[in-house]
């Protein structure tokens, strides 16, 4: 059980509103008090929610950081994708669907195929069809260890739409007199994490980015300070005892 806790660290650190962040955690207590009592065909239940949850949120960084792409790649879908005002709203599309905009990515059909048979799996047990699949440990935690799999491939695919969204926030936040927070703190929570659902996985490629490459920037003492405050606050570097 202890490896399924590594989801966390893909699922937004902050939340535009506290509706938002009390549903994750119902769905972590729905998954741990499951699993704790041996329901294990409903803790893979909760656990898929988490993950489909990952995966709107990935969307949605799509919409926010590459707005013209989105909309070509989002043709023909659910008419949500237009209108969405939250990375949920995307649940309204078909789920198997969904997970072929992460072509966008560059992740090939192979990957989306088995993306959509977890969904596949996920279907298969909440109808009443009189089987349960998830009986032991071993068979939820063999789909937890499959769930995280496919998270990593998928946020390492979305390292340069990332980046592309850390650096064009550098970029837009250099002037004190011009950015919505003069407090660094407060423009990084709402403009960069908020706005845009990073996680703490989403943090470690902003916290890789090379700010040389904004050296000509006009304010680049302030990128550096911006920088550095990210860096402060949310590294997850372990400090070696000596």
């Amino acid at each position: 059980m202890e490896e399924s806790f590594e989801l966390s660290n893909y699922l937004p650190i902050r939340f535009k509103n506290q509706n938002e962040e009390e549903y994750i955690e119902f769905l972590w207590d729905s998954f741990k008090s499951n699993y704790q009592n041996d329901k294990y065909q409903f803790s893979f239940i909760a656990y898929h929610m988490l993950f489909m949850s990952f995966v709107y949120f990935n969307v949605w960084q799509i919409k926010k950081i590459h707005k013209e792409d989105f909309e070509k790649i989002t043709l023909g879908f659910h008419t949500c994708f237009e209108s969405a005002t939250s990375p949920f709203t995307f649940s309204q599309e078909q789920e198997r669907r969904i997970f072929t905009l992460f072509r966008f990515f560059g992740l090939g059909k192979e990957k989306i195929g088995q993306y959509k048979k977890i969904v596949d799996a996920r279907n298969d047990v909440v109808h009443s069809n009189g089987h349960i699949y998830y009986n032991t440990q071993d068979t939820v935690d063999d789909k937890i260890t499959e769930i995280l799999r496919f998270s990593e491939e998928i946020q390492q695919h979305s390292k340069s739409a990332i980046q592309d969204c850390f650096e064009r926030f550098l970029i837009e936040s250099q002037n004190e007199d011009d950015r919505r927070y003069i407090n660094v703190q407060e423009q990084i929570n709402e403009e960069l994490i908020h706005e845009h659902y990073l996680s703490q996985k989403d943090l470690e490629f902003c916290l890789e980015y090379d700010i040389i490459k904004l050296s000509e920037q006009p304010n680049y003492a302030e990128i550096e300070k911006i920088f550095e405050e990210l860096k402060n606050e949310y590294s997850q570097e372990e400090t070696v005892a000596t």
